[in-house]
């Protein structure tokens, strides 16, 4: 069925259904492995899960801890920006660019580079405050928890540092790269690994709580919602896992592998894939209720989605950006960029932010997809907005990370 008011399929509980078709087997058998997905298992059968969790412990207007803002991953702020965002600094690196989204606690911004250095730069003034280094760099997003930071290297190895000095409290090593930005649980860090497993560690010391294993590469970040871990991976399926022992409680069908984060309220999950869906699965019954496509331009979803209460907003590969009713999966309206759309938006209020691969942030009004505002940033901007204490911050690919706010008189 096509909706009448932007031209974009939607569909409600389908059967199982070919996405893209002509690509899924160009997808199968090259595309995934330059994406760094291998083919997608149609495997395990779906149970039933349990009630809904409880809401996990609200997240400060001062701080975006994690990659996606919160450990539910909705990319929505909880605090505010001023009407007109002025540029209030930017930190450069020579070499290297930021292609992971930065985290922001206690204000510090701590930005991952792939020069190999994790840079903690004070989000006041720009300055940068200490760096740590590693041989390859990140594309993870760090984590910040408790005066400690937890980000996972393209090397494998998962490290845990202290806030303020970047000191070295302890490392834990994997099989393959980590471009799975951490959550917790607990007394937990959670992440997942190219090598397919979903790691559970004690945050204090690294050491190995449980570890999940699916059957292919984990590159998304670990969704927490009470007792209830997400994992979206190149296996094409939505992972539920009991966070107290480390089980699969449900997983669900995506038809296609995902390097997407799923957003996850109350009792809905939302996810888009490399098959050029964006799926809302009902995790409690194990069940998709609607997906959305483009049937114009069908592309893949690399952007983790925004959720509010009445929409979902996500980045295509098509150079869109695509808001979609909560409930219906009906297309609200779409914004067009001048490149893919792979960063992922974050909610402020009423007005969306989004950078693309354009070069440009954009500013736009979350009810019409009306633009507001912009950027020229330079450099192809993957990274996804981190908004915290009035500021938002943002890198590319040409290292440079930007800060925007209200200037002071």
């Amino acid at each position: 069925m096509f909706d009448l008011g932007t031209g974009f399929r939607w569909r409600g509980a389908p059967t199982r259904r070919v996405v893209c078709a002509g690509l899924l087997l160009g997808l199968l058998a090259g595309l995934l492995c330059s994406a760094g997905c291998g083919t997608a298992s149609q495997s395990c059968g779906q149970e039933i899960a349990s009630n809904p969790p409880p809401p996990t412990a609200a997240v400060s207007a001062d701080a975006w801890p994690l990659f996606r803002g919160d450990p539910q991953a909705t990319g929505v702020a909880r605090g505010t920006l001023p009407e007109k965002l002025q540029l209030l600094w930017t930190f450069s690196v020579e070499r290297g660019g930021f292609d992971s989204t930065a985290a922001i606690a206690e204000g510090v911004v701590y930005a991952g580079c792939l020069d190999g250095n994790l840079y903690a730069v004070d989000l006041a003034t720009g300055k940068k405050r200490w760096e740590f280094v590693t041989d390859l760099g990140f594309t993870a997003s760090a984590a910040v928890r408790g005066g400690r930071v937890y980000l996972g290297d393209s090397d494998g190895v998962f490290y845990c540092l202290d806030a303020k000095s970047g000191q070295k409290k302890w490392d834990f090593t994997t099989e393959a790269e980590i471009n799975s930005s951490a959550n917790f649980y607990k007394d937990n860090v959670l992440f997942g690994s190219q090598d397919g497993i979903l790691y559970c560690l004690r945050a204090r010391d690294g050491k190995p709580v449980w570890k999940y294993e699916s059957e292919d590469m984990i590159q998304c970040s670990p969704t927490v919602a009470g007792d209830r871990a997400f994992v979206a991976g190149c296996d094409g399926r939505l992972h539920v896992v009991d966070l107290a022992v480390g089980k699969r409680v449900a997983d669900v069908d995506l038809q296609a592998p995902t390097l997407c984060t799923a957003a996850v309220a109350g009792k809905m999950a939302f996810v888009g894939t490399t098959g050029c869906a964006l799926f809302a699965v009902d995790w409690q019954k194990a069940e998709v209720v609607w997906t959305y496509d483009n049937p114009q331009r069908p592309a893949e979803f690399r952007s983790s989605a925004a959720v509010t209460s009445r929409a979902v907003i996500v980045g295509g590969r098509d150079k869109l950006l695509h808001a979609v009713d909560r409930k219906t999966g009906k297309g609200i309206w779409t914004f067009t960029t001048k490149a893919r759309v792979d960063g992922s938006p974050v909610v402020v209020g009423d007005r969306v932010f989004v950078g693309s691969v354009d070069g440009r942030l954009y500013g736009l009004d979350l009810k019409t997809g009306k633009e507001l505002w912009r950027f020229e940033a330079g450099g192809h901007i993957l990274a996804s907005p981190a908004v915290a204490a009035g500021r938002l911050v943002i890198g590319t690919d040409d290292g440079d990370l930007f800060c925007f706010g209200a200037k002071t008189p």
